[in-house]
Parts: structure tokens; sequence; C-alpha cells
């Protein structure tokens, strides 16, 4: 089937779907219509475009990945400032998608606040003035409230648990970053290495066990974790949130949110992160 594109029941957000792409846009301001019509033209290509390089992008990242398209470049150019840990542009992918729509929408004019969610990783525009809280998936009731000097155009979470595979054993690292291709990159990473390394009572298997496509191939990813002690789950976050600190320092993402078995660890400015219930504003 070919991209299906409606109104949500409340009659305000606009819902994008085409194959694994699953979009919830939200809008405020005189150019909402405007901007839903050009993002919606703009979806009707993305799954093409991004199934033309699909065999490149799962790719571990090299020199020789000359991607044509505008999204797949968006993710190499995402997962880049990483360095030589192993990585494929499609770390990116959900984050670069939703930039692309993102930037969709601003191109209308006339907009107070975009944002677009990829099952979760979130593209976010705010106007001077303007503001969004957000409910964020991290296993706690943990919401973020954004404002324009924050200069945060992305909010991207992974973890073992979800829809992600992870080498690691967090339950959610969720980041805030420039962009969301950004955050969605960082997030993979840094979930990546909240870890205890040749514990017993992690299990792992080869990632194209479960998903046969999978760009992570027979690397061991995490399927399931006994139970920890307190200590060992504070040496695993801590081991994520060195790693975050050191991506925060170069200037890759804002700040970090990083839980196990309740337990959570703040990278950046602790205020970003507020315990509330889960009331969503927007994201």
């Amino acid at each position: 089937m070919g991209a299906q594109v409606s109104l949500l029941p409340d009659g305000q957000r606009l819902h994008l779907h085409h194959g694994p792409i699953d979009l919830i846009i939200g809008v405020t301001g005189p150019g909402r219509e405007a901007a839903f019509n050009i993002a919606t033209t703009r979806f009707r290509t993305v799954l093409d475009e991004l199934v033309t390089e699909l065999e490149m992008l799962r790719q571990p990242l090299s020199d020789a990945n000359p991607f044509q398209g505008d999204i797949a470049r968006l993710m190499r150019a995402a997962v880049v400032p990483f360095g030589k840990v192993f990585v494929t542009p499609m770390a990116a992918v959900a984050g670069a998608v939703a930039d692309t729509i993102l930037a969709a929408l601003r191109s209308a004019g006339g907009l107070q606040t975009a944002y677009v969610n990829n099952g979760g990783d979130v593209a976010l525009w705010l106007a001077p003035g303007q503001k969004i809280t957000a409910a964020i998936a991290a296993g706690l009731p943990d919401r973020v409230t954004l404002t324009p000097d924050m200069k945060i155009g992305g909010i991207a979470t992974s973890g073992w648990r979800g829809r992600s595979l992870s080498f690691g054993i967090a339950d959610a690292v969720t980041v805030l970053a420039r962009t969301a291709a950004a955050a969605d990159a960082a997030a993979t990473l840094i979930a990546n290495v909240v870890d205890l390394p040749g514990n017993n009572k992690i299990q792992r298997q080869p990632a194209c066990d479960l998903a046969p496509d999978s760009d992570l191939g027979a690397q061991l990813i995490t399927v399931d974790v006994a139970p920890l002690t307190g200590d060992e789950i504070a040496q695993a976050l801590e081991n994520g949130a060195k790693y975050a600190r050191f991506i925060q320092s170069s200037g890759l993402i804002h700040a970090a949110l990083l839980t196990l078995n309740g337990q959570r660890h703040i990278v950046g400015t602790p205020d970003f992160f507020s315990s509330k219930p889960k009331e969503l504003h927007h994201a």
C-alpha cells in the first residue's frame, strides 16, 4: 500500500503511515494547513528514497558510502561524529526522517510550534516565546519542557526493552540534541554502553537470529537480563554516563537521561528532566 494520510480523532494532529514509518505531527499557527499539505507531499517520497539505498545504509560507516538521497545523507552526517565505534547510518533513520518532515513543515511559514513524532523519536521547532512539554519514554514518569533558547531540536530514546536492538542493558536512554537524527544516534550508542561486559546475568544472541535483515548482522544483542544488584545497576549506569559525558563535552548532545531497574542517571542540566506524572502536552 502507498502512503496513508489522516487526521487523528482530535482533528488537530496529522497521522502519516507508510510501511514501517509511522508519524504523528502537531503544528500550531496560521500556517498549519499549508504545513500539513507540504509535509504530506514530502512524506510520499520518503520510503522509496530510503529503500533505494537501504543495502548501503545497513553497512558499517565508511568513506565508501556515497549516498545520494537527502535523508541518507542526514543519517550519515548524524553518525560520523561518533568516531570509530561500530555504527551504521540506520542508527539515525527514525530521527532523520523526523527532521526531514519537520523541515517540510517549516517551509510553509506561519508556524508557532511544530513537531514530528516518529515512533518516539521527535523532531521539533519552536518560535520565540513558545514552549513544549513532552512526556518521555524513559522507564520512569518523567517529562521535559523545552523553550527556543535551549536550542534543542530533537528527542530520542533507545534501550533493549523496546523496539530497539541494543548491545546494552538500559531500560531506556533519552537524549536531547540539536536535531532528532543526532539524538537518535546518540541514544543508540549510549544505550549500547549501559552494560556490564562479561556478566553472566545478561543473555545475548546474534541480531540476525532475531531480525534477519538487521543492520547489526551477527553482533550480539541483549535478549534477557536477570535481577541485578544495586552495585551492578550503578556500575552499568556509570558506564553509560561516562560515554554520555564525553559526547556532551564534544557538543554532540545537550543532555541525557539513563534509566535501569528504577534508577536513573542524568547527564547535563538536571532541570531538563522533572519526575512528574506522564501528561504529555505535545510530543
